[in-house]
């Protein structure tokens, strides 16, 4: 492209310097050649104006006296009636510019002059024309790759960019080139690789929160068919195969929850909910791997709350926190459940160590763990719960208590049969 630019351009003022450059040597020469013969015309008439002086005057005209009016080294010859022929410099050879005038006693004036004056003239004349073309090429050619290169070069950024986004680094470059067509494409490839950027963090974020969020179902139900197979009663088998059904269930809708997350976050679908229900879901479901570290999984406070939110989200928001508790913390884990304002509030604590001081206010955070864990199930509990318009926060670092705040049902749709605190 630079290449064809500036042959482009080059061609153009060449086309130029060859049209005007052609008429205008055309019409000095002429002008130059017309004023050489207007000169030599005009010098005849004044050599005849002298001798017509000189005839009145003293009546006689000699070449001496004429040697002395002639101008330039010019030829001049000079023919009076009754005289004889008086020339005055040398005749020139070849081709000549003659002049002639007749003057009022009757006398001729021939003037000539040898036209290689006006040949050096004209010669003079088409190298100064020459060499403006010449400057004017050289110019073209200057201007002509600046001009490539301001275009080129941008064309090149753009080229590099695009390729940069296809094989998979989305960084927007944010240059601009002074041109509104380039600076049109960079903006459309900067809004394409952030658009990129964005697809592609989700997609990681949602590679990442199904390893987490599908481990921890998958774990709890291998526990259960493990337990199937190392027994015999039949009673058993059908108890556990139940549950293992229930925890089939629940790892489909994780599944859809995560794709309907990863398309929307807060595209959340609360229905009024028992807590009870999921609460002791996840109690049996947790307790044989709280069992197998030797630790207790029990549940307390307020009986047959209802909830505003999606049981699935809800569910896997407090396994999150429980497998959190089985993970870090230590001794028995408790549920307690509880009533604040127009709010229901279950709070997971255990009797470990608690959360570290200089992690407290991050321990939502994406990649941040107290140990060596993925760092993400809190962060991706917290999404859960806010896309259904609830909170979790941690209330208390030592020990820890978690708190999951979802909204209720008025009291006048509650059922009547609350009663007060009890322990399952």
């Amino acid at each position: 492209m630079r290449r064809r630019l500036i042959q482009s351009t080059l061609a153009v003022v060449l086309i130029v310097i060859a049209v005007f450059g052609v008429s205008l040597v055309i019409v000095e020469t002429r002008t130059i050649s017309s004023s050489a013969q207007e000169r030599v015309d005009l010098e005849a008439v004044r050599l005849a104006s002298i001798v017509d002086s000189r005839l009145l005057g003293t009546g006689s005209v000699d070449a001496k006296f004429l040697r002395e009016q002639v101008r330039d080294a010019r030829y001049a010859e000079i023919r009076i009636p009754g005289k004889p022929v008086i020339e005055v410099g040398s005749r020139p050879t070849g081709e000549v510019i003659r002049g002639k005038a007749t003057g009022e006693e009757g006398e001729t004036v021939l003037v000539e002059e040898p036209s290689s004056a006006v040949t050096r003239e004209v010669g003079r004349t088409l190298l100064i024309i020459g060499l403006v073309a010449l400057l004017a090429v050289i110019a073209a050619v200057l201007l002509a790759i600046r001009q490539a290169n301001r275009l080129a070069s941008p064309l090149t950024d753009l080229a590099e960019t695009a390729e940069r986004l296809g094989s998979g680094d989305p960084r927007p470059r944010h240059k601009r080139y002074g041109v509104p067509e380039l600076d049109r494409v960079a903006d459309v490839l900067d809004s394409s690789a952030e658009r990129i950027a964005r697809m592609l963090t989700a997609e990681r974020r949602l590679a990442a929160d199904a390893s987490h969020q599908l481990r921890t179902p998958l774990t709890a139900l291998s526990m259960r068919l493990e337990e199937i197979t190392l027994t015999d009663e039949p009673e058993t088998v059908k108890e556990e195969a139940t549950i293992a059904l229930s925890q089939v269930e629940r790892l489909t809708d994780v599944v859809d929850r995560l794709l309907t997350n990863s398309r929307d976050p807060r595209s959340g679908s609360a229905v009024t909910f028992e807590l009870d229900d999921v609460i002791q879901q996840q109690i049996d479901e947790w307790r044989p791997a709280y069992r197998s570290e030797g630790r207790a999984i029990v549940s307390s406070g307020k009986r047959h709350l209802t909830a505003v939110g999606t049981p699935g989200a809800v569910a896997q928001v407090l396994a999150a926190l429980i497998e959190n508790s089985l993970m870090h913390g230590g001794g028995t884990v408790a549920l307690r459940t509880r009533v604040t304002g127009n709010q229901a509030v279950v709070e997971v604590t255990d009797e470990g160590l608690g959360v570290p001081a200089d992690l407290g206010a991050r321990i939502f955070e994406r990649a941040i763990s107290g140990r060596n864990s993925t760092g993400i199930g809190l962060a991706v509990a917290r999404d859960l719960a806010e896309a259904d318009g609830g909170r979790l926060e941690l209330l208390q670092s030592r020990p820890p208590v978690f708190g999951l705040f979802l909204s209720r049902t008025p009291p006048s749709k509650k059922s009547s049969g609350d009663s007060g605190d009890t322990v399952r």
